[in-house]
């Protein structure tokens, strides 16, 4: 027993255990699981957010459709599993510079414009995110009214 706690310390030591540095795995998980809750906060994921969202997230990381649809399945897991938004963002937070948690914030309009209506539940998320991550209110609002011209939706 002795020994299992030497040799433990002493990997961590000499950095051979776990480092600390967020995953590939971990970050993208996290990611798609803040864009699968902004798809279902209003009650369903309409078809429009479905195939939106996995275009966007087989975009960002280069994914096939098959890896896509993984990917969705285990951050919708860890959707349902989370018990705040605080998990998520905080490895955004870890990983994103200001440019990558400002395309985060885009890409969450996008998905909740996709159904061509924006609800008061999904505005709402994407702002608390956005504050969570350090995005601005102008910048929030920019953000906004981009992803809905781009969506063709009133902002």
């Amino acid at each position: 027993m002795f020994d299992a706690i030497r040799n433990f310390v002493a990997e961590l030591a000499n950095g051979d255990g776990q480092s600390g540095v967020l995953g590939d795995d971990e970050f993208r998980v996290a990611y798609a699981a803040l864009l699968v809750h902004a798809a279902a906060i209003d009650g369903a994921i309409s078809d429009r957010e479905r195939i939106k969202l996995k275009g966007l997230l087989m975009q960002r990381f280069e994914l096939d459709d098959g890896a896509a649809a993984d990917l969705i399945a285990r951050a919708t897991a860890a959707d349902e599993r989370a018990v705040d938004l605080y998990h998520f963002t905080r490895l955004l937070n870890e990983r994103l510079d200001e440019a990558g948690r400002l395309r985060m914030i885009e890409t969450m309009w996008t998905v909740a414009y996709a159904d061509g209506a924006l609800s008061d539940y999904e505005s709402n998320l994407i702002w608390r995110v956005a504050d969570l991550l350090g995005v601005s209110q102008e910048e929030r609002v920019a953000l906004r009214q981009r992803a809905a011209a781009e969506q063709g939706s009133p902002a």
